[in-house]
């Protein structure tokens, strides 16, 4: 198989694997499409941008899923909205000021804490 096909091959059972853990989760998917997404190459702060835009379409049709069968509280949607949305601007600044070592300490930091966090708090 040539190079670029066997990129794609691999982008898409990776991609695959977001978006079932993104659906089955309600989120993650990003978790693991930084780290996959930088074996192909990629630098780690293109990764985490990418793996944003990747989310998206996911998301909304997870979303849609859900809410076909009642699986929603859109009592939540404003007050978090606005705090994702203050939040991402945030990140997206400071992403790219800081050097992409930080990034993944910080990204490899962020994934521990949220693993210990529900293997003894959940």
């Amino acid at each position: 198989m040539e190079k670029s096909k066997e990129k794609i091959w691999k982008l898409g059972v990776c991609g695959c694997a977001v978006g079932i853990a993104n659906s089955v989760f309600g989120g993650g998917g990003g978790m693991l499409a930084v780290p996959l997404l930088e074996k192909t190459g990629m630098p780690s702060q293109r990764a985490h941008a990418t793996a944003i835009l990747v989310i998206l379409p996911v998301s909304l049709l997870t979303f849609i899923l859900y809410a076909i069968k009642g699986i929603y509280d859109f009592s939540v949607l404003i007050p978090t909205a606005l705090g994702v949305t203050f939040g991402g601007f945030l990140g997206a600044k400071l992403l790219g000021k800081l050097p992409q070592k930080t990034v993944g300490i910080l990204f490899g930091c962020l994934q521990i804490f949220a693993g210990a966090w529900l293997f003894f708090f959940r």
